[in-house]
């Protein structure tokens, strides 16, 4: 089969997602109310609309559809993935950009993935698209399934889907009361409830310290020991009002104290950094030359784990004192975003959600080396640790449902690839220089060009 042309899921397949409800809507506690509940199947394309405004999306569909026509013939499409679906918000834009483009659309969460399906569907570009359950660390396998090695663009809008937050019944939100479930796909077993009544109190600090950023980690980790063995935290509205005891008011930052706390335990639950951490050497390596990687971060942790990871391929792998660096050093990414773009105040207030926002984008620019290709492939496995330093439960999380990504590249065996040569990678720069310095760029924010 020519590696160029998907081996496209069967008609059922579409069929069966399209088929598949939605549940309830809810408000959230950042935006207006969504549209009035509905009954399961009933929500409308314009309610769906209503609640998922695409974040940078003229910017998005610029970075990843520009040049994408004119680089390809007819008979070899170019191929887009688009690893967080959500309600197709942004494959619907890339879809309508480019007509020759095929996408294929990941998603973790089988509702999201039904609706979305049914909104492509109903805009005409059902024949181009390609739904697939899974989580986005699980990249290369679904590609494998698919009959395809490389592709043309790779897009990811981290964080949660804005059906997510506004379902109430999942626990997301700390603004309702619900079950402290916190699962996207809700066909794992893993949920906030088990990990507040079942894992150690230290590793409950370190958690919240590391992925939350919470300041009084320890302490509020420490009530939930005590409290637990009287009665289970199950509902959000005990880990609320428990936050709201430990913190003090002193020393409370704006917004809602159990904010953070949340915030790391939907992490945890669903192995977010790990996931990230492992899908970005996948995505470069599948990349074809002037492909391209766009991704929409939300936090500081994963803004944190995406710049280093981009880094490694505009910075030259040399020592700085080398006279002549070898072709095989130099960068094999071109800086797009020149730092990372952030929502201007007319993206923020027509969409609140996107005032964290930074999005950064790169091109490869040139086949990566065969050295190069093994020290990414080593990073699959490695985890949110692997450059992190050392985070709770370090490599735990990402093989929750995790794919093994065997023999795709070359990449030897998984102990090889789990070895510590990776957790020194991030962040290195041997000679200090990078591909955006020699153009003369720095890693500054700046706001949408549009």
């Amino acid at each position: 089969m020519d590696d160029r042309t998907p081996r496209f899921l069967a008609d059922q397949t579409r069929d069966d997602y399209a088929d598949q409800t939605s549940a309830d809507m809810a408000s959230d506690e950042d935006t207006k109310p969504a549209p009035a509940t509905a009954e399961p199947g009933a929500l409308t394309n314009a309610d769906l609309a209503a609640i998922h405004t695409p974040v940078l999306l003229e910017d998005c569909v610029d970075l990843v559809t520009s040049r994408l026509v004119e680089r390809h013939a007819a008979s070899t499409p170019p191929i887009i993935v688009d690893c967080t679906l959500g309600l197709a918000g942004h494959s619907l834009a890339f879809l309508a950009a480019c007509p020759t483009a095929r996408l294929i659309g990941i998603d973790r969460d089988p509702q999201a993935l039904a609706l979305a399906t049914r909104r492509i569907a109903d805009a005409g570009f059902a024949d181009r698209f390609t739904p697939v359950h899974a989580a986005f660390d699980e990249f290369s396998d679904v590609l494998a399934r698919l009959g395809i090695d490389r592709v043309d663009g790779v897009f990811m809008d981290l964080g949660l889907s804005s059906l997510q937050i506004d379902e109430a019944d999942r626990g997301f939100s700390y603004s309702h009361d619900a079950p402290l479930d916190m699962r996207m796909d809700t066909t794992q077993t893993l949920t906030a409830a088990d990990v507040l009544n079942t894992y150690s109190t230290e590793r409950l600090r370190m958690i919240f310290k590391e992925y939350g950023e919470e300041r009084f980690a320890g302490l509020i980790a420490k009530r939930i020991g005590e409290e637990r063995r009287e009665t289970p935290l199950t509902t959000s509205q005990q880990l609320n009002d428990l936050v709201d005891r430990t913190v003090p008011r002193a020393h409370r930052a704006p917004g809602n104290p159990a904010k953070r706390v949340f915030q790391a335990l939907r992490i945890e639950v669903n192995g977010e950094l790990d996931k990230l951490a492992g899908t970005l050497p996948q995505a470069a390596l599948h990349l074809g030359v002037g492909g391209r990687l766009v991704v929409e971060s939300y936090h500081s942790l994963e803004d944190r784990t995406v710049k280093r990871f981009m880094a490694l391929g505009l910075h030259v792998d040399a020592p700085a004192d080398l006279p002549v660096v070898p072709p095989d050093a130099q960068p094999f990414f071109r800086d797009l975003t020149h730092g990372a773009i952030k929502a201007d105040d007319a993206e923020k207030q027509r969409n609140p959600r996107s005032s964290s926002v930074r999005l950064r984008a790169v091109e490869l620019t040139k086949p990566i080396p065969p050295a190069r290709r093994q020290e990414l492939a080593g990073l699959i496995d490695a985890g949110y640790a692997g450059f992190a330093g050392g985070a709770p439960g370090a490599g735990s999380q990402g093989k929750r449902g995790g794919a093994k990504h065997e023999g795709k590249h070359g990449r030897g065996d998984r102990a090889s690839r789990s070895s510590g040569r990776s957790s020194g990678t991030f962040g290195r720069n041997r000679s200090g220089r990078s591909q955006s310095e020699h153009s003369g760029h720095s890693d500054k924010e700046r706001t949408s060009r549009r």
